[in-house]
């Protein structure tokens, strides 16, 4: 539940449109709801601006759907990452509006459409291999209230594709630069650009990229100071920590 909504059933009691008893019943399951397999934090988005996001991996369908159903019932935006199609058709019984990306194995459910951000992410990927992570990073930024737009397959073995869009990169407010192999290209924007960069390595390369460590390793030596860098395949931590620093 958002702060605008509790001031709204404070007021509405304030007013005598709503009574004690049932403003009681709306509010019962904050700071938090106890399923027995998990406990949803309805609580989250008063602190930190957003519900709680919901990991889909090694959870059982039963297990993901109990979660959204509840929170569903207290008006959260729902955003499940690493999912499957299976539990999106579940998903999709209990809200006609849920949407699966396939690319990303994420399912949303938007409630809240308000803009929070001020400004524009651009999600930017080395790869056309990258673009499963970096779109996690999209969705997530989006679910969350940001304009965003994306810039894919400009990676610094043809440079020039990047260059070509340096308008793009300069209207960014955060710039999200996901990138496997060896890593180099959130250096090569963070020279360009006065923004925070927030760099993401890929598990995308052969033998020696040590499934992602080689471009982890080489985003955390980056020379480009405005360069940060989350876990390897984390574009939802990248879209979470991007939409932020958006919000500030």
């Amino acid at each position: 539940m958002m702060e605008h909504e509790i001031r709204t059933i404070l007021a509405e009691v304030e007013r005598g449109k709503r009574s004690v008893d049932e403003a009681l019943e709306k509010l019962k399951h904050l700071p938090f709801e106890n399923l027995g397999f998990a406990r949803i934090d309805h609580h989250r988005s008063l602190r930190q601006g957003f519900p709680e996001v919901v990991f889909g991996r090694n959870k059982t369908v039963k297990q993901v759907t109990g979660i959204a159903k509840r929170m569903l019932a207290n008006q959260h935006n729902i955003l499940i990452t690493q999912t499957d199609e299976k539990v999106f058709r579940q998903i999709k019984r209990l809200n006609a509006s849920a949407r699966f990306y396939p690319d990303s194995r994420t399912i949303v459910v938007v409630r809240d459409k308000t803009i929070y951000g001020k400004g524009k992410i651009l999600v930017v990927s080395a790869g056309t291999a990258d673009i499963p992570v970096a779109e996690e990073a999209l969705v997530t930024a989006q679910v969350m209230g940001n304009d965003i737009e994306s810039l894919y397959d400009v990676g610094v073995a043809g440079i020039h594709r990047l260059l070509s869009q340096r308008d793009l990169l300069w209207k960014a407010r955060v710039i999200i630069v996901v990138a496997g192999m060896e890593g180099a290209l959130p250096s090569v924007v963070g020279g360009l650009v006065s923004v925070p960069v927030i760099a993401v390595p890929t598990s995308v390369g052969y033998g020696a990229s040590l499934q992602g460590i080689a471009a982890l390793l080489g985003m955390l030596n980056s020379c480009a100071s405005n360069v940060t860098v989350v876990n390897i395949d984390n574009g939802f931590g990248a879209g979470y920590v991007a939409s932020l620093i958006n919000r500030l």
